[in-house]
């Protein structure tokens, strides 16, 4: 990380090294809709952390009919394995003025889905991050353990979109395409401290002060056979403005999934997720620590709670990582989520 802490109260705290010493589509009637609930997420670096995995669920084969949906969805994910280029390091391995020791992610996201007609829907995603973070101040020759633990309202977004269809459901095909469009807004704290008055770098705080524009695209299609689907969405968020002297870097996130119905309740699904971040800017990011190439796939199943319910998890494993400088990365993550509508 960069030198950026104020060095005040901080020679009282020295200590050792921690870490060295759903339903199918059936009948002739077809819900159009997306309930885009996924998040453009940041991973690695030593900062907060979100699942890539995506969860639009029109996306699973599952289109919304017009009305209100409702989604929570619930993440875990624990940074504890450092990272150079490629290869994964050991805590203070290559030396840093903070070596990354932990941080450990649970994010609870609020999605509230209104489908107005067969073409138009608007989303508001608010996140709830309760994070702890440790690392090792390396200060005149001692290591000074620092630590944050807090618990806030992230930045929310607010996205819109325009589908179209194709194709006839009463001949089993059916495929769905459409634009994504939004903001991030500035409504995470980025003052967050410590108990010793600390500030957490920008990266760990749950908001970054910026005003944010995300773009995407979607293709997804009913297939007839084996009762499946299958999906593809690209999703760009980048800052209009910096904050503070902060400024974080853009984002380009690619999903590629599968579905398979098992029945009448029950569905297997896997994903390739793909995320590329540039590094952060400004004199309080840490441009030498931010920024990589993330890969994973994610297998999930969702069980249906009568007609307008559904239960779902995923589990998130890397394919490959490549990250700028030495960041945190996580071996695993996992999403269990609930969606129902009105």
């Amino acid at each position: 990380m960069a030198v950026r802490h104020r060095d005040r109260a901080i020679e009282a705290h020295q200590i050792e090294h921690p870490i060295l010493g759903a339903r199918k589509i059936k009948s002739s009637k077809v819900w159009l809709g997306v309930a885009l609930l996924g998040v453009t997420p940041v991973h690695a670096s030593c900062g907060l952390a979100f699942c890539t995995i995506n969860t639009n669920w029109n996306m699973q084969g599952l289109a919304p009919e017009p009305g209100i949906r409702l989604d929570l969805r619930y993440e875990y994910v624990r940074q504890d394995q450092p990272m150079s280029g490629s290869d994964k390091v050991s805590v203070g391995q290559i030396p840093r003025h903070h070596d990354e020791v932990r941080t450990t992610n649970h994010n609870i996201l609020a999605t509230l889905d209104y489908t107005i007609n067969t073409q138009w829907a608007v989303s508001a995603i608010a996140p709830v991050i309760d994070a702890d973070h440790e690392h090792v101040h390396n200060h005149r020759g001692a290591q000074l353990m620092e630590t944050w633990d807090f618990t806030r309202l992230g930045d929310v977004r607010v996205l819109g979109r325009y589908q179209s269809a194709a194709g006839d459901v009463s001949e089993g095909k059916l495929s769905f395409y459409g634009f994504n469009f939004g903001l991030k807004l500035p409504t995470g704290s980025y003052h967050v401290t410590n108990d010793q008055g600390v500030p957490a770098e920008r990266s760990l705080q749950p908001g970054t002060g910026t005003t944010d524009g995300i773009i995407g695209a979607y293709f997804s299609q009913v297939l007839p056979a084996a009762d499946s689907s299958w999906f593809m969405q690209a999703l760009a968020q980048a800052p209009f403005n910096s904050r503070d002297d902060y400024k974080p870097g853009a984002k380009l996130a690619v999903d590629i999934g599968y579905r398979r119905e098992l029945g009448d309740k029950a569905a297997l699904m896997v994903q390739l997720n793909a995320l590329w971040k540039r590094h952060d800017s400004g004199s309080q990011s840490e441009p030498a620590d931010t920024g990589g190439r993330f890969f994973y796939v994610s297998p999930g199943w969702s069980y249906a709670i009568g007609k307008q319910s559904q239960l779902y998890t995923f589990l998130q494993v890397p394919l490959y990582q490549h990250v700028r400088g030495v960041q945190l990365t996580a071996d695993w993550s996992a999403v269990l989520g609930f969606t129902t509508r009105f």
